[in-house]
């Protein structure tokens, strides 16, 4: 299938969302592989989850973070009759942490820290902007082959302007319940503070090797998420543990205060990383992008 009259689609779909079906592609007119995302919708046209997708394609054209994906193009196709919108991305190589954990088995600190270490510093951009991601969880999160984050999945991202509205129904909560804080639950609300609630729940499931909060129903998992405390995680530093049970507060205001002071207490557990066979790219060639952010990082 060609759109657009340059973009030629996979055959099947790289994955598939709340929102839409990503499809990987080439486009033939500047000779490079990108991912297209379409937006879904099985019940026919619904204007709220048009307004989410535009929405999303916003967001990405403005943050511009070497940690989220690039938007190239946005545009309507048409298809059987219908119109549907479409997202045209960079095509990023690599393995969510989920499939990391499940084919891993809990991470080694140093990788934990680091992963979350490169989420906050893209919810650092987003925060500062005013976007909220809302949906941070281990599928959302994609380690690259030299070692890089990406946070992917902006469909829930909240502006907090004054012209954003909630685009949630009546009885409908947005998000995933095993990452989902507490405010979230009670009040369909979210902040920055949920954003790093949501890390928590990420951080001590990397380490771990299993989701923080399970349940037979989503109910049952929203109620621990108000109600019950976190278990605490053995086998890493006290000060690690600490930072993570602070991240898991049930009142935003006992969280760390922003992404930045996390990821500078994160800093000092993210040294001496060890290989992940399978999973990186162990190429003697150095990586480009360590080389000009090592550089980078020596500047005042």
């Amino acid at each position: 299938m060609i759109i657009a009259d340059r973009y030629e689609l996979d055959d099947l779909p790289l994955g598939q969302g709340g929102m839409g079906a990503v499809y990987g592609g080439h486009d033939r007119r500047l000779g490079r592989r990108v991912a297209v995302k379409f937006l879904r919708l099985p019940g026919g046209p619904d204007d709220e989850l048009e307004r989410r997708f535009i929405r999303e394609a916003r967001i990405l054209a403005r943050l511009d973070h070497p940690g989220a994906p690039v938007l190239y193009d946005f545009g309507t196709v048409h298809d059987f009759g219908e119109q549907r919108l479409f997202q045209v991305m960079q095509f990023i190589e690599g393995v969510t942490v989920a499939d990391l954990v499940s084919e891993h088995g809990p991470l080694p600190v140093p990788w934990a820290a680091a992963i979350a270490a490169q989420a906050c510093a893209v919810l650092t951009a987003a925060h500062a902007l005013s976007i909220c991601h809302r949906d941070l969880k281990p599928t959302n999160l994609m380690l690259c082959p030299d070692g890089s984050v990406k946070v992917l999945d902006f469909g829930l991202a909240m502006l907090r302007e004054g012209d954003s509205g909630q685009f949630t129904r009546v009885g409908q909560i947005l998000g995933t319940p095993a990452y989902m804080s507490p405010e979230q639950v009670q009040r369909g609300m979210a902040d920055p503070k949920s954003d790093l609630y949501a890390l928590g729940c990420v951080l001590h499931e990397m380490l771990t090797g299993r989701q923080l909060f399970t349940g037979p129903t989503e109910y049952a998992v929203f109620d621990k998420q108000v109600k019950e405390r976190p278990p605490r995680v053995h086998g890493v530093p006290e000060e690690l543990g600490s930072l993570i049970a602070e991240l898991l507060e049930k009142r935003p205001e006992d969280r760390p205060p922003d992404a930045h002071a996390l990821y500078q207490r994160l800093q000092p557990f993210a040294v001496d990383l060890p290989m992940l066979p399978g999973f990186l790219d162990q190429s003697p060639v150095p990586s480009p992008g360590r080389m000009y952010a090592r550089m980078v990082g020596r500047m005042a």
